[in-house]
């Protein structure tokens, strides 16, 4: 049996997708299990008080929570921005012939000049970097509903028993969730970029990746998860 180029395709490309998915899985486990040993967990804890800590006193405060979300929203705003130019980007590029990408077989070893495998890369990508954007999107109405409902007024019957602080968590909760979805999603595009020099460099693009994702998303066994416990449940306390 004759070894083709495209196996490689066939292989590596899909074993570099399932380690991510696999090291995904675990960190959604570790999160579940061990929140505050991982960055998304404490991040989550401290976003379920920075609500009734603003509400608390928001007239002293409304200044800081205007800041704070119009922060998070600059910054999906420019993710949201870069993920559909390169869309469009994308879709220029699979709208024009392949005859550019040819001499890329002398250059990588094992990137395959064929017009069916081209348009699967770069539709691949092209799908991801739309999802990343349509999170992106979500994420900021989001916030922005949060933004208008956190000063709404207090004294209306209807407004204080609809807009309560768990409402307002949630909304900012979905909110931050989605902008981390469309972070990831936005890293996962960026190796199958390489995708188009040939299935080698995805693969490890992919494995060099994950010791990076791991060093931001777990946080080091040298801090203490049960004293950060009982300090965020000592400050629930004080906020109630």
């Amino acid at each position: 049996m004759e070894w083709k180029k495209y196996y490689l395709d066939a292989i590596l490309v899909p074993l570099g997708f399932v380690i991510t998915i696999c090291y995904y899985v675990w960190l959604w486990r570790k999160v579940r299990t061990q929140p505050l040993r991982t960055t998304f967990g404490i991040n989550s804890h401290i976003r379920r008080f920075w609500v009734p800590f603003i509400l608390k006193d928001l007239e002293k405060k409304n200044v800081v929570a205007a800041q704070s979300l119009r922060n998070q929203l600059i910054g999906c705003t420019v993710m949201a921005t870069t993920s559909i130019l390169l869309a469009a980007g994308l879709a220029a590029v699979i709208s024009t012939t392949y005859n550019a990408k040819k001499p890329l077989n002398d250059a990588v070893y094992g990137a395959e000049y064929n017009e069916f495998v081209v348009s699967l890369k770069y539709v691949t990508v092209l799908t991801i970097f739309i999802f990343s954007f349509v999170c992106y999107s979500l994420s900021i109405r989001l916030l922005n509903q949060v933004g208008i409902l956190i000063c709404a007024p207090r004294d209306d019957v209807v407004v204080a028993s609809t807009v309560t602080p768990n409402y307002l968590t949630d909304l900012l909760e979905k909110g931050s969730t989605l902008n981390i979805v469309g972070n990831r999603l936005f890293f996962s595009a960026l190796p199958l970029l390489l995708w188009i020099f040939g299935p080698i460099l995805v693969f490890l693009c992919d494995v060099a990746v994950l010791p990076v994702l791991y060093h931001f998303d777990v946080v080091g066994e040298s801090y203490d998860g049960k004293g950060k416990m009982e300090m965020i449940t000592e400050m629930k306390h004080e906020l109630v």
